[in-house]
């Protein structure tokens, strides 16, 4: 299996989260975001957003868009689980983490800053702008959580709305948001940290970190 990614790339630090929770080894596979190397035209070839993380799976599949692989490596190796059995609640739990992968996330990421700097926005208003899409996104999952025992987000295990969380925390302090909001998050982030498949998949621990 390939992993081609990014070490800063939130979507693809959910998918390295993911493998490691299952075990899987994955030979990575790096694309230099601000270098605009995802726009090579070998890349483009597997992938045609042009955005990581792509896996390219044994039976040499192409598979995008990391909620989808990280549900392809639930029903593949479905241990552990990263949805609960019970339909509700497995309906809870993808709400959460399409709040961040499918409403957050996006309107935040380096796509979006570079259109707004050629519209004119000075770097102050792009990081304004990068600041709010957090704080809205993450201040809806506080809420959606709030009656959640934990420790992680749905209970006593992570689930895909934890591997979602993580990185999006990562980018709401990056880009100046205060955290501290969000006491809920703070405390699943922290359980999630604790685990060693979390901790190995953090952009700083990445061959490609800098």
């Amino acid at each position: 299996m390939k992993l081609h990614g990014y070490f800063r790339s939130s979507a693809s630090y959910r998918v390295r989260i993911a493998l490691n929770l299952k075990g899987l080894s994955a030979e990575h596979l790096s694309h230099h975001l601000r270098k605009g190397e995802q726009r090579a035209a070998d890349y483009l070839a597997i992938n045609p957003q042009g955005f990581v993380p792509t896996v390219q799976g044994d039976a040499g599949a192409n598979l995008t868009q990391s909620l989808a692989i990280i549900e392809w490596l639930d029903e593949t190796h479905p241990e552990p689980p990263l949805l609960p059995k019970e339909p509700l609640r497995r309906a809870h739990v993808r709400a959460f983490a399409q709040v961040i992968a499918c409403d957050t996330h996006p309107i935040q990421n380096l796509k979006i800053l570079a259109r707004l700097r050629e519209l004119g926005l000075s770097e102050e208003k792009v990081t304004d702008w990068a600041a709010w899409a957090n704080r809205e996104g993450l201040a809806a999952c506080e809420k959606l959580i709030a009656a959640e025992a934990g420790p992680f987000c749905f209970g006593d295990t992570p689930t895909i709305a934890d591997l979602c969380l993580v990185p999006q925390l990562a980018n709401a302090r990056r880009f100046g948001v205060d955290v501290a909001a969000f006491p809920r998050l703070l405390g699943a982030e922290e359980a999630a940290k604790a685990l060693k498949a979390f901790a190995d998949a953090a952009p700083e621990r990445q061959h490609d970190a800098e």
